[in-house]
């Protein structure tokens, strides 16, 4: 996609009457050259003027420091919210220029999935960094480490007795199968140990847990548990719990964010990139980014008018105040207040609908936008996505959400959401607003 920027024309003779414009805050800039075809140094900061300052000046206290003045001609920026953003926007820019090296120069891997080989005539599972596109419904991730999709895919196997042999099989009564089959571990088609038709329902069910993380395998173990248990066989619904408590084990190994590829849908919220600063300020937005289709989508911004945000100085808890500001409550219902004392009740589920409704129209915006991604927008994509979830939540700016089964958002939770985030955007005097 085309980044717009902002830019003014740069003077070596005269650098601070450039840098003075600048503004002091995080932003993702590019510095050209006198020709416009010369590559141009790309990068991020959390404070432009003052990063610029430190490549535009001559500085004789540091002559080691990487001096640009003489060769740029043009400065172009644009104000970013957040570190995802800045990520983003970088990563836009540098694959303008660079393409495909634009992963090589964020140092952006692609992720590591577990993909159940379904066109096998005998299915087995393996760990990859490049699952293939027309069988993305098939690789489950991403996952945070190649080491990581190893062990859940070893100990998604020990509950099944799918083949982990890498060979193409031709069974044969007269095969020395391997020590899996030995050790029962293994339904052993490769001497014709099992029918074709019991091997498919099991490789079925090994594609049904990797699908739900867990949840088919739990479904049917809780349900024959609890057969068990109301029969009064007892010791039988131990060793099913046991196997329970197994598969939750295992279901832990895989984060929220590992399904199917082709299924991964995701919206992540981030603060703005200019917020309130004054208690006459407007009511903070929130930037709403849609991964879909292999790609990022937005910023798009949610408003936040009749939103009471949380001011952790005072210890409020609430979301909404004023809401009838938002949505005004029925001539009936103010009349009925009076009486009742509701009123404010009535205007908070007002205030909830429309917060709800705001949220769903950002969200079709998003989701309408067209274009189809490169696969080096895809790949940098996807990686900066795994990159910015695996990080460790106190470092990890922003709230991440994922469609459910029926691929619906859940609209209540991203509004709860989006105040949290605006929350981080407000000063004291405007929370609260």
């Amino acid at each position: 996609m085309h980044v717009e920027l902002q830019s003014l024309a740069f003077d070596p003779a005269d650098a601070r009457a450039a840098l003075t414009h600048l503004p002091t805050k995080p932003a993702v800039f590019a510095l050209y050259g006198a020709e416009e075809k010369d590559e141009p140094y790309i990068g991020r900061t959390p404070n432009l003027r003052g990063r610029l300052e430190r490549l535009l000046q001559p500085s004789a206290k540091h002559p080691r420091r990487l001096q640009l003045a003489g060769r740029v001609r043009r400065i172009a920026w644009r104000l970013t919210g957040s570190d995802f953003e800045s990520l983003l926007l970088q990563f836009s820019l540098l694959e303008e220029v660079y393409g495909a090296k634009a992963l090589e120069r964020m140092h952006l891997r692609s992720p590591a999935f577990v993909r159940y080989l379904g066109g096998n005539p005998y299915p087995r599972i393996v760990v990859t960094n490049r699952p293939s596109q027309r069988e993305a419904d098939w690789a489950y991730g991403p996952f945070p480490s190649r080491a990581s999709a190893e062990r859940f895919a070893e100990e998604a196997l020990k509950l099944f007795l799918l083949r982990r042999c890498t060979d193409d099989l031709h069974p044969d009564p007269s095969h020395p199968g391997c020590v899996y089959s030995e050790m029962k571990m293994c339904l052993a088609p490769c001497y014709k140990g099992c029918t074709d038709e019991r091997y498919a329902e099991e490789a079925a069910a090994v594609e049904s847990f990797l699908a739900t993380r867990g949840e088919s395998r739990l479904v049917v173990l809780r349900s024959e548990r609890d057969t068990a248990s109301a029969n009064l066989e007892f010791e039988g619904a131990a060793a099913l719990h046991a196997q329970v408590q197994k598969v939750e084990s295992v279901r832990a190994l895989a984060s929220e964010i590992v399904r199917p590829l082709s299924k991964l849908r995701a919206i992540v919220l981030q603060t703005p990139a200019v917020g309130p600063t004054a208690a006459s300020a407007p009511a903070p937005e929130v930037s709403v980014f849609l991964y879909q289709d292999g790609r990022f989508r937005g910023p798009a911004a949610f408003s936040t008018i009749g939103m009471r945000i949380q001011n952790e100085q005072s210890g409020s808890s609430s979301l909404f105040a004023q809401p009838m500001a938002v949505e005004p409550v029925p001539e009936e219902s103010e009349q009925r207040s009076e009486i009742t004392g509701q009123g404010s009740a009535i205007g908070a589920r007002a205030a909830r609908t429309m917060l709800e409704a705001r949220m769903e129209i950002v969200l079709a915006e998003l989701e309408q936008e067209s274009g189809s991604p490169t696969a080096a927008v895809r790949q940098g994509h996807l990686a900066l996505l795994k990159r910015w979830y695996y990080r460790p939540e106190v470092k990890r700016e922003g709230e991440v959400f994922f469609a459910n089964a029926e691929g619906h958002w859940p609209i209540k939770a991203l509004v709860r959401g989006a105040g949290r985030v605006a929350s981080k955007s407000l000063t004291p005097s405007t929370a609260g607003r």
